[in-house]
């Protein structure tokens, strides 16, 4: 009964308009286009299935029972080997190294790796922070702790340790290929103990459906830490269903103590979900002593060490060891829980639920790329499912804890997929390759019927991967593909200051930021005042010399007409908001017209590793920030117009 009312709450949740149902204020605009794309691709690939199975049907000669043949042996049972393991290991890790280099120009482009990718720099040079530069205002960027003398990434220390090891490997680009190359091995050694009755030809399948998942090689291509984590609770699932067994090495319960512990120095909360349900399996088996109870103390004492190791790095950069940057950073209200979020609504049940719903429905999409919801046949393997093993219920009983656990995550997280659902990969992809055995003992006719219509769901998906999917993110981000340390040598710039020009709207988040304003208030101001205004408001704060909750107190009121604000219609960057009706200061009408001009995302340029120091530019505050670099040539970094992609272009400052 369990696995069909998992079956029936997937599908319910991934196909129909929770969002619409619901009051929790999240919008699934794309609905209504996806489910009509669903439509029209499940009905091709049923039609095509049906085609096949009249003709095959048609085909069929009339039994003749005296001289039938005798039935066919059945396949042996077997797994897929070392030696195929190895061969399609080594060739998904070119696969994921070539989407890293084509797809992603072997660069951190969301500004999650680029601020991972910056400590991982710091890590590799044996700091765990720097010092903070000043003014802060001027090198200041989003999800870097920068609010006292020392300077980190709000993210735990493990992801950036993993690229850390990746500089010394030639790039860091390389780790999460890597990452996914250990994935593919280790979800065939999970076969093993999931399906130790299949044949070897589905085994094999299993391995390569894994391997060539779109949703998995695009985040194995790219910097996300993601990539990581999944890498070590593989580690760790292969080495609990070990440990479990009969008379097995102590040395296995070490080991999932270890892998679940640096994955929890990564991404904590997907560590939890799968640590909780181990521990309790573990804790079953030693309930007796003997050897089971010592795996579980091995266990408990692998675990402690990476988490040792994480939590003197917290104390080292945010003072306390239970304290993570994010939270130093954002607030309480970063936290798990139902309350207000660091910005936008207030986190419900209600908007639990719906985001629940678009990571599985976004799953849909992003795990196969199929015309039809990708986790359709999983589900019908679910519905038909034989009695689960434990190794079965371990699996389940993470991703349920998992969607829970996000449901009471207040942040969206899409990016290249549902990023936070990714580490429910392998079990996608096992209950999909499961759907084969769905059908056997069926006639052999509607077999291949049904092998067919997914054969045709399978060219559409490579065909979607190479038409739509691969230009779509490689053509992506392209202002922060530039290599800007040769963009710099090309343009003979070279032991200068380089002022890099951003848009109006960054600019007034940093001096919000300047001023003593936390960032969650900082960002409920940008988005709930029009930009003007809050050019003025802030104007004014600085003027007068107030700072934190003065000068958050001074601003509050600005957002009285919040619920009349639109996207700007003057500037190129979207994020700015304006109110109908106001008319504009000349001052404003300046900024507005830079942003016209072009201007580029600083973030990026904090990663140039040349002999020039990048700053970020901020109107009529050149002579201050060249003072702090008396010896150096003061460059205005901007754009020769407006569009994402246009060529850079660098000017002499003259005081």
């Amino acid at each position: 009964m369990a696995p069909r009312l998992i079956a029936a709450l997937v599908l319910l949740l991934s196909l129909l308009p929770v969002t619409a149902v619901l009051a929790g204020g999240e919008l699934d605009v794309e609905y209504g286009a996806r489910l009509l794309d669903w439509t029209y691709g499940t009905a091709l690939c049923a039609g095509i299935g049906a085609l096949a199975w009249y003709v095959l049907r048609a085909q069929r000669p009339r039994p003749d029972l005296a001289n039938a043949p005798p039935p066919a042996a059945p396949l042996p049972a077997g797994f897929a080997g070392s030696g195929f393991l190895a061969a399609a290991s080594l060739g998904a890790l070119g696969l994921y190294l070539l989407v890293a280099r084509t797809v992603f120009s072997g660069r951190p482009l969301h500004i999650d790796e680029i601020v991972q990718a910056l400590q991982a720099r710091w890590l590799a040079a044996g700091q765990l922070s720097v010092p903070t530069p000043t003014p802060r205002e001027f090198y200041s960027i989003l999800n870097l702790v920068d609010l006292g003398d020392r300077s980190f990434a709000q993210f735990p220390v493990g992801g950036p340790a993993m690229l850390a090891v990746g500089r010394f490997l030639g790039g860091s680009w390389v780790v999460g290929p890597l990452a996914g190359a250990v994935c593919v091995w280790c979800f065939g050694q999970l076969l093993r103990a999931t399906d130790p009755d299949a044949t070897r030809r589905w085994h094999r399948g299993a391995v390569l459906l894994f391997a060539l998942a779109p949703f998995g090689a695009f985040m194995f291509g790219s910097h996300m830490n993601h990539a990581t984590t999944l890498a070590w609770l593989l580690i760790a699932a292969v080495a609990v269903e070990r440990a479990t067994r009969a008379g097995a090495a102590i040395g296995w319960g070490a080991l999932a103590g270890i892998a679940l512990g640096v994955a929890a120095s990564i991404r904590p909360l997907d560590a939890v979900v799968f640590a909780l349900p181990a521990a309790g399996w573990l804790l079953w088996r030693a309930r007796h002593g003997g050897r089971a109870l010592a795996t579980l103390l091995a266990s408990g004492v692998g675990i402690a060490i990476p988490l040792a190791l994480l939590l003197l790095a917290n104390a080292a950069t945010t003072g306390r060891p239970t304290l993570f940057g994010y939270d130093l950073l954002w607030g309480a209200g970063h936290g798990l829980g139902f309350h207000q979020s660091p910005w936008g609504p207030a986190h419900t049940p209600a908007r639990g639920l719906e985001l629940v719903s678009l990571y599985l429905t976004r799953l849909n999409v992003h795990l196969f790329e199929t015309p039809f919801p990708a986790l359709l046949p999983a589900a019908i393997a679910l519905w038909v499912a034989r009695p689960l093993r434990a190794i079965d219920r371990y699996l389940l009983v993470a991703a349920a804890l998992l969607l829970l656990a996000y449901a009471a995550y207040w942040h969206d997280g899409s990016y290249l997929g549902p990023r936070f659902v990714f580490v429910l990969l392998p079990l996608g992809v096992l209950w999909t390759a499961r759907v084969t055995q769905a059908f056997a003992g069926r006639p052999r006719v509607l077999r291949r019927g049904a092998q067919v219509a997914l054969v045709a769901g399978a060219v559409y998906a490579v065909v979607t991967v190479l038409s739509v999917r691969m230009p779509q993110y490689r053509n992506s981000m392209t202002s922060v593909r530039v290599d800007v340390s040769a963009a710099a040598r090309a343009a003979g710039v070279q032991h200068a200051l380089v002022l890099v020009r951003e848009s109006w709207g960054a600019q007034l988040m940093v001096r919000l930021w300047a001023v003593g304003i936390p960032r969650s208030a900082s960002e409920m101001l940008y988005r709930r005042v029009d930009a003007c205004r809050l050019e003025h408001g802030l104007r004014a704060v600085e003027e007068r010399g107030l700072r934190g909750a003065a000068a958050l107190a001074d601003l509050a009121p600005l957002q009285a007409d919040s619920s009349r604000l639109v996207r700007s219609p003057f500037s190129p960057d979207g994020s700015e908001r304006f109110a109908p009706g106001t008319e504009y200061s000349e001052l404003c009408n300046t900024r507005i017209a830079d942003d016209r001009s072009g201007f580029s995302l600083f973030a990026p340029f904090r990663l140039a590793e040349d002999d020039n120091v990048y700053a970020r530019w901020l109107p009529g505050r050149e002579a201050e920030i060249a003072a702090q670099h008396p010896n150096r040539p003061v460059i205005i970094l901007g754009r020769a117009g407006s569009a994402v992609d246009a060529p850079l272009t660098w000017h002499r400052w003259i005081p």
